[in-house]
């Protein structure tokens, strides 16, 4: 039996595990590197320490810092959410040898399903089918080119130790092979420790299908039906839904009775995840199991109306399963959207930066932040499950998922209604986000259909598809920020006796000037030859309500300084008012790599003296779990290497110099 629970974790998924724990009479204590200080896990749980500095390998992957929080807590469970630890059977062990409960399955399990190659092989051996592929122990790169040539392409490497898309690499030609060993290997032996790989034949147009797996110490398993996790991007899901529009009922039964059996094969305890590759004939194949609760756990909890966290804790203390199998009812669809920091507009590159307006809500059904399925109006409505808060930061030392929006309906069509509308209503401003990309994808033939596939976003971006074109902003919306701007500072802006004037605004280095004139209501504002007249133009507290003709809408603006965040519908724009000061060149330097965003130094793949060419790699900046390559301008000789592996760097900060002196 345990009493307080310390959370190995940070960001939703400790706000998550808090909630549960509470509801449920247990007390909990929070753990925050420097950069969590002031998060919000950390104002939520009955307790909070300090555990070190803010990269991972300081602070939450650090088994010596969370035994000692618990210690000094007087905490008797650790509770590891995902990521971090959470897989790790090594801190389990530590757990246990330090007289806590560790909430999550027996560190045997962890280690059987952790070691990506012999959880294949203990499946194969208990009868799941799997992809065919190498798992053998020579790690050389002569016996994996050659088990390649073997499989044939498309091909995966895939850490044998890993887990969330890392370590992870695609190969659709044999001469990419090289390149996809080193990047996976050094990755992998960055993120776990351990750079063996193993090769699985990619099953191309495949959807990713998986089985929420639960067992009790006392015999019982079950599986709660699947998710369909087909959106991806890069190996990293994008958008969730139980169940799958594809999976049929007797489907359903074969993958889940190929899941329990992998669960058993293991000896298994607590919540897991069985996933499987489904081709397009209908076949299944075991990919790996993910020993600890999914991040889009939520859209089992809508569909079926249990609290998967609940079920943990109560399993945990020694507690059976509450129900069997022919107990489990899935009751109508639920669909899960991540929203994340970048800009999928230019690569999927990681954001950081202060959030100026972040205020979730549910929908007119009843939906409400925070709540769980078992909670009223978790069901029929729309939840919002997030770590972050108006006036914090988004930080490169963490993953770059910062909230996850979970609609449930009677129907899927239902749900994807319902998750298109709430995008809409909870905009994120101050960091840029992949929010307009989930808005197109909501509505796109192909998600609507159900006609994804695992590599498809990858081929759109890829292609250059109309889907990824970065969204500007109309005449409408040049006009709307200008009236913004102009009505900030009372009914006259700029000197009362000018009845009109011009005003230079710029988004995303386009500069337009704007004619305003301002009259006794509102403002009338010319783009070119295109004028809009605002009859009233009204802010107070982020809500923005304009009218024109007559007709009046709603938006969401924050000013900021010189600077507009504007949020119509799901998209944002970013409008700034320049200085009329010169400002300093800052056009780029071939001869000078700079770190593209704040993030931790990972590779440094060159030294002073060294010669090198235009296109040759640098230094390797990772950020929110991606690897981002600089490379060389220009020819030329490394004048100046000023960062090493693991220095922590701002974006901006420069890497190399090089001279082209002769």
């Amino acid at each position: 039996m345990f009493s307080k629970i310390l959370i190995a974790n940070r960001g939703e998924i400790a706000c998550r595990v808090i909630r549960t724990a509470h509801r449920l009479g247990y007390r909990t204590v929070a753990v925050y590197s420097d950069a969590d200080r002031d998060a919000p896990h950390v104002r939520q749980a009955d307790e909070a320490l300090r555990i070190g500095p803010p990269p991972a390998a300081q602070s939450y992957l650090s088994v010596e810092a969370l035994l000692d929080a618990a210690r000094h807590s007087g905490a008797d469970a650790v509770h590891p959410g995902y990521g971090f630890l959470s897989e790790r059977a090594d801190f389990a062990r530590a757990c246990a040898a330090a007289g806590l409960v560790f909430i999550g399955p027996p560190p045997e399990a962890i280690e059987a399903m952790g070691d990506k190659a012999g959880a294949k092989k203990r499946m194969l051996g208990a009868g799941v089918p799997c992809a065919p592929g190498y798992l053998g122990d020579d790690q050389s790169d002569a016996r994996l080119a050659a088990e390649a040539q073997r499989l044939g392409t498309p091909l995966l490497v895939k850490a044998v130790a890993g887990g969330g898309g890392r370590g992870m690499r695609l190969v659709r030609d044999l001469a990419e092979l090289p390149a996809a060993l080193d990047g996976a290997r050094r990755e992998a032996t960055s993120a776990f420790g351990d750079g063996r790989l193993m090769l699985e034949r990619l099953i191309d147009d495949a959807r990713h299908i998986e089985i929420q797996v639960f067992a009790d110490a006392h015999g019982h398993a079950v599986h709660l039906g699947e998710r369909d996790c087909t959106v991806q991007r890069r190996r990293q899901k994008v958008i969730e839904e139980a169940p799958s529009p594809v999976v049929d009922a007797a489907r359903r039964d074969a993958m889940g009775r190929d899941a329990v059996a992998a669960a058993r094969a293991v000896g298994y305890v607590g919540a897991g995840t069985v996933e499987f590759v489904v081709d397009r004939d209908g076949r299944h194949y075991f990919l790996e199991m993910n020993t600890r609760l999914q991040v889009e756990h939520p859209v089992t909890e809508a569909v079926t109306g249990f609290d998967l966290v609940e079920w943990q804790l109560r399993v945990a203390a020694g507690e059976p399963l509450p129900v069997t199998q022919d107990a489990v009812r899935l009751s109508g669809h639920a669909v899960e959207l991540r929203l994340y920091a970048e800009d999928p507009y230019a690569g999927f590159a990681p954001q950081t930066g202060r959030i100026v307006h972040w205020r979730p809500h549910g929908d007119a059904n009843g939906g409400a932040r925070g709540g769980v399925a078992t909670m009223e109006g978790a069901r029929g409505g729309v939840r919002v499950d997030d770590g972050i808060a108006e006036g914090g930061a988004v930080t490169p030392y963490y993953d770059a998922m910062v909230a996850k929006l979970i609609a449930h309906g009677r129907d899927r069509t239902d749900a994807l209604r319902r998750l298109h509308a709430a995008l809409e209503h909870t905009p994120l401003l101050g960091v840029a986000t992949n929010a307009g990309l989930l808005a197109d994808l909501l509505r796109h033939p192909d998600v609507v259909g159900a006609r994804m596939t695992t590599t498809r976003l990858d081929e759109w971006a890829q292609a250059g598809a109309p889907i990824l074109q970065r969204p500007l902003p109309d005449d409408d919306a040049w006009a709307l920020a200008a009236a913004v701007l102009a009505r900030r500072d009372g009914p006259v802006h700029r000197s009362a006796g000018v009845a009109a004037y011009d005003l230079v605004l710029t988004h995303a280095g386009e500069r337009r000037t704007l004619r305003v004139h301002p009259h006794r209501d509102g403002v009338e504002v010319r783009v070119g030859e295109h004028a809009v007249r605002f009859d009233a133009i009204e802010l107070c507290d982020h809500t923005l309500r304009y009218a024109v003709h007559g007709h009046w809408r709603r938006a969401t603006a924050v000013v900021d300084g010189a600077r507009l965040h504007l949020a119509l519908g799901a998209r944002a724009f970013v409008f700034d008012e320049p200085s009329p000061l010169p400002a300093a060149d800052a056009g780029s330097d071939p001869r000078r790599a700079r770190a593209p965003v704040a993030g931790v130094v990972a590779h440094v793949a060159v030294q002073r003296g060294e010669r090198v060419r235009a296109g040759q790699p640098l230094v390797c900046v990772e950020a929110m779990k991606m690897e981002m390559w600089q490379h060389a301008g220009t020819d030329g000789v490394v004048a100046a290497v000023h960062v090493a592996v693991r220095d922590a760097v701002s974006a901006g900060a420069l890497l190399v110099e090089l001279d082209t002196e002769g």
